[in-house]
């Protein structure tokens, strides 16, 4: 497995009203705007937003569904990455991943 980028899809509903975007989301769906090499380079999975979300929850269990959610192959360490107890992935959510798809991939950080 290479990592596994997932993104939650646009336009849902909950209820509270809607349509809704995730903003973590557009952030890294921007990145990959301005990055568009890392497309052919990650495992990128568009999921609805209704839980549970199986793919999800299958690789870091069901605490750590919030996306996005990057589920790393363990190929680069990084040690902010964060481990889950139901399966033992390491993973990175919302803004926390941009930095670590700079320091493997060589694309531009995030100015602080």
């Amino acid at each position: 497995m290479t990592d596994r980028l997932f993104l939650l899809n646009p336009d849902w509903r909950d209820d509270e009203g809607g349509p809704w975007f995730c903003p973590a989301g557009a952030f890294i769906e921007g990145v990959l705007a301005f990055y568009p090499a890392l497309k052919d380079r990650l495992d990128i999975v568009r999921i609805d937003h209704a839980r549970p979300r199986p793919p999800v929850v299958d690789l870091v269990g069901e605490e750590h569904q919030s996306c996005p959610i990057l589920v790393l192959d363990g190929a680069f360490d990084w040690p902010d990455a964060r481990t889950s107890e139901a399966t033992g992935r390491r993973f990175l959510q919302d803004h926390a991943i941009a930095p670590y798809l700079a320091a493997r991939y060589g694309i531009g950080r995030p100015h602080p």
